[in-house]
């Protein structure tokens, strides 16, 4: 049995990981931490766990993950984690990470994006960027994990068949995606007041969100060479869930049977995207680690559209199944 630690369990993230591990038949949640003032016994902090989960939330000792856990989740905010990882490897624990603090290689990079200087260039090197259906290969046996961002990975498995082919221009690429609310967390904030959000629609970070360079870099490690992406996020009132609506320039006439037969044949053996031959939605998806993908032309540009959960393929789902792999299971046990 794998036993799991969550660091920073109070969030929505660490709650959605909890839901998968409680029907996981390899994998327990053994251990629980967060900041001293949002501890307490899980039930209080989640009601759903009540008579399912018997675990306090604690402050954080080393010592006691270390004798508790086989592995971590880092469920930490970006900027946080690199705090604490290292601490974690040393004492010989395997490491998913939820935040960005892994994700992006180029330091300068990271820091122009999240305005904060890199404090782990060392593990940097070494973490593992673990989208399952792009860089398995990867990711079998490693023992720091970046998991990737729910953005970059809505927009990425729909563009990876079409940038691998180079049947898109590379440079001239636009992904116009929607989020529930929960893609902004539990912490309380004025946008996502209930009277702000409710009947509200919104874009923001125009031109210069911090998901774009990651989407950029899975790109351009797919294509072999340097993708240009303009990534726009907007935010509307549900809760879960995700659809992006991407646009590019074909760099040859394709026809509808011609996307469906690639698209096929990139994700037929793939359990977690699938192909419903019509435009995906975001109600199908919540709740699931499904990723739901569609590719179209009109009016001369190839269309592609994409939805998952931002909260498990987006996040914990993904983890989980990255899990699976580093320990040798079945990819999609817990998940389905």
């Amino acid at each position: 049995m794998i036993r799991v630690a969550i660091i920073g369990a109070t969030g929505y993230t660490a709650s959605e990981s909890l839901r998968i591990l409680l029907r996981h038949p390899q994998a327990q949640a053994t251990y629980l931490t967060a900041l001293p003032e949002e501890c307490g016994p899980i039930v209080k902090i989640f009601p759903e766990f009540r008579d399912r989960l018997d675990l306090e939330v604690e402050p954080l000792e080393l010592a006691k993950l270390s004798d508790l856990a086989d592995v971590v989740l880092c469920c930490l905010p970006h900027k946080a984690s690199m705090g604490f990882v290292p601490k974690l490897l040393d004492a010989g624990l395997k490491v998913i990470d939820f935040s960005a603090d892994y994700r992006l290689r180029d330091v300068a990079v990271y820091e122009q994006y999240y305005q904060v200087k890199h404090t782990d260039t060392k593990n940097l090197q070494r973490a593992v960027f673990a989208l399952p259906e792009l860089f398995r290969e990867k990711i079998a046996g490693t023992d720091l994990i970046s998991n990737p961002g729910c953005y970059p990975t809505c927009s990425s498995l729909g563009l990876a068949p079409l940038v691998r082919e180079g049947l898109i221009d590379l440079q001239d690429i636009v992904v116009n995606t929607v989020s529930g609310i929960s893609g902004a967390g539990r912490k309380p904030g004025q946008a996502f007041h209930f009277p702000e959000i409710n009947e509200n629609y919104f874009a923001y970070a125009v031109g210069t969100h911090r998901h774009m360079p990651e989407i950029e870099q899975i790109l351009s490690d797919v294509a072999g060479k340097p993708v240009n992406v303009l990534f726009q996020p907007h935010v509307a009132p549900y809760t879960r869930g995700m659809l992006a609506t991407i646009y590019a320039n074909p760099t040859r006439s394709l026809s509808q049977a011609e996307l469906d037969e690639l698209y096929a044949e990139t994700y037929g053996p793939e359990v977690f995207v699938r192909l419903p031959g019509c435009p995906p939605q975001v109600l199908p998806v919540a709740g699931t680690n499904f990723c739901d993908v569609w590719a179209t032309t009109a009016k001369g540009k190839v269309v592609v559209l994409s939805a998952l959960d931002n909260l498990v393929k987006g996040a914990a789902g993904q983890a989980i199944q990255n899990m699976n792999i580093i320990f040798g299971l079945e990819e999609a046990m817990g998940l389905l």
